[in-house]
Order: C-alpha cells, then structure tokens, then sequence
C-alpha cells in the first residue's frame, strides 16, 4: 500500500467497427492490463459496436507503466479470438492531477494528447477539469487486426494511506 499512488477508474465506454469474427458479428469483451493486474469487461453478444461502459479498477504504483487492453470475440467451444490491442500512456493523465487545479472552470482543457506513430490515439485525447476532477476522454484505434476502436474515459481515486501524487 504504501508505493501505491493511488487507483485509476478505466470506464469501458464503447467498442466502434469491431472487426467480425463469427459469422455475421462478433460477441466482444476488453481485457485491460496493467503490471501484472488483469480485469475484463462482460460479454456482449452478436455485436461489433458494443456498449459495456463498465468501471474497471487499477491500482496505480508507477504511472511509467503502459495500459494494455485487448479485444476478445467470445466462443463457447474453442479458444476466444482476438480483435485487435492497444496500449496508452497515464502519465499526461498522472501529470494534470499534480497541478493544483482547484478553482478552475468546469470543462477547461488542461492538457492535450495528439495522437502519433508512438500511441494508438484515434484522435486528439483531452485532460479535462470536470465537476471537480480530472478526467481524460480517449478514443483507441485497435492494432493487429482490420478494424474497430475503443472509446475510453479515465479518473482518479485518492486512497487514504497511499503515497498519494
């Protein structure tokens, strides 16, 4: 606990042109990775432009470390196929909740990301002050695979007793 900075809130928004990988469609689910934590949403069945918007919990000892997700089509008799991976940086993310931002206007723009060869960035990510908080909207293109992204929204959890940022 105490080289823990604190707990990232991944929310899983949506899934957009998700490759097909069954007949028609595909049942997908996102695993998200981080050091050696591994969480995944639910199934959505026979559809490529799934809405999970589901919370997935990391907990955050140094923010250097990429986020992996992958993209699964579920099968009940064989091996899940991959749809496609992506990876991206907290540290921008990390780095906007060291300022002290308190009194700012609601929905300011604290930083941007562009999105370059080195991330998998669809377009341009926003770290926003929000109701208070810090939060990053993203939009990830997947890789080794034809189509589809994942959208994304990341906060912050404060832990009491953690090193804290």
């Amino acid at each position: 606990m105490e080289n823990l900075l604190g707990l990232l809130r991944v929310r899983v928004k949506r899934g957009v042109n998700l490759a097909v990988r069954d007949v028609r469609s595909s049942d997908p689910y996102v695993v998200v990775k981080m050091a050696n934590q591994k969480l995944k949403t639910r199934v959505v069945k026979k559809d490529v432009n799934p809405e999970w918007n589901e919370d997935l919990t990391l907990s955050v000892a140094d923010p250097n470390l990429p986020v992996k997700l992958t993209v699964y089509d579920h099968d009940l008799f064989s091996k899940d196929d991959p749809m496609g991976d992506a990876e991206f940086d907290v540290r921008p993310f990390v780095e906007a909740l060291r300022m002290n931002l308190s009194g700012l206007p609601d929905g300011t723009i604290i930083t941007k990301v562009q999105p370059s060869r080195s991330n998998c960035l669809a377009e341009e990510s926003n770290v926003i002050w929000k109701n208070g908080q810090v939060v990053q909207d993203m939009c990830l293109r997947l890789r080794n695979v034809e189509c589809g992204e994942v959208e994304l929204q990341l906060q912050w959890i404060n832990l009491p007793g953690s090193r804290g940022l």
